[in-house]
């Protein structure tokens, strides 16, 4: 069985070849111009993302993140969040990778199977990094208005940060 893992892909990138052969395809030019549509989408993209990471970079290094964090934490002892994951809830919406080193320290310290690091793994798969997604998605394909977009995705971040203690407590009985 493992050996066969090893040839899917190989297999459907050659299955895709041999299907435009077949159907009478210069392979080799679509490639070409599906390479050059990707480079064009990447250029569009790149300042969007180099705003978005010079933004995140500021945010943790400025001490913001952990002010924020100290004085959210009553507010989020009333709903049961502890206050050790409140720094992976406000920069997960930002930033993946920045939340994802902030979500290894988490686990880390205080372990997987603790409660505040269950609500980290609830928090860290059940939230999206808004911004970057919004940045990437809508940057590519020229969108300006994030009128709605915006509030609705963080209203779901929100849920799903509160939820993960919920849920925690609920299924795990922590």
């Amino acid at each position: 069985m493992a050996v066969i893992n090893h040839f899917i892909v190989p297999g459907i990138i050659g299955g895709i070849f041999l299907y435009g052969i077949c159907r009478g395809v210069n392979t080799f030019d679509a490639f070409l111009a599906g390479a050059r549509e990707g480079l064009s989408t990447v250029v569009s993209i790149v300042p969007a993302l180099i705003c978005l990471l010079t933004a995140v970079a500021m945010f943790k290094a400025s001490g913001a993140l952990d002010v924020l964090s100290w004085v959210l934490s009553p507010l989020a002892g009333a709903m049961g969040l502890p206050r050790e994951v409140l720094p992976l809830a406000l920069l997960r919406p930002i930033s993946g990778s920045g939340a994802m080193v902030l979500f290894n320290d988490i686990l880390a310290t205080y372990g997987p199977d603790s409660f505040i690091g269950r609500v980290a793994s609830v928090m860290e798969g059940s939230t999206e990094t808004t911004f970057y997604t919004i940045a990437v998605y809508y940057g590519a394909i020229g969108v300006k208005q994030t009128k709605h977009t915006l509030p609705s995705a963080l209203s779901a971040d929100l849920a799903g940060i509160i939820m993960s203690a919920v849920a925690v407590r609920l299924f795990l009985g922590m």
